[in-house]
């Protein structure tokens, strides 16, 4: 393993931001239990997890493969907060904490990314 996920900040940071993600989607109806708060949750566990996954790749392009899944994953989080900002479940500010977090996380991937490339 050429990295370890665990000492890599973008890893800590996107266990930041997936326990962020618990908690507001945590207030979201019951009746979304199986529609957006799973979807979310989903998607938010998926960016730490991915990290992980592919820091055991002996390769940088096998892991940044899996850290553009991330990237991915990411982008997917942010347009679920503003869908469910729309729909009234989360308020303009819930919306502004978390791309702050959401923001910072993804320049710190896409650095770390291009870390990768050289």
């Amino acid at each position: 393993m050429r990295h370890e996920y665990r000492e890599l900040r973008i890893w800590k940071e996107a266990r930041e931001l997936n326990k962020t993600i618990y908690k507001v989607s945590g207030n979201f109806p019951k009746e979304e239990k199986f529609g957006l708060t799973s979807q979310i949750r989903r998607a938010s566990v998926s960016i730490a997890s991915n990290i992980s996954e592919g820091s055991s790749y002996q390769t940088n392009p096998m892991f940044l493969k899996f850290l553009n899944v991330a990237l991915g994953s990411l982008c997917e989080v942010e347009t679920q907060i503003y869908l469910s900002l729309d729909v009234g479940y989360i308020t303009n500010s819930d919306v502004d904490k978390i791309i702050v977090n959401t923001d910072k996380l993804k320049r710190m991937l896409i650095a770390f990314m291009n870390t990768l490339r050289r």
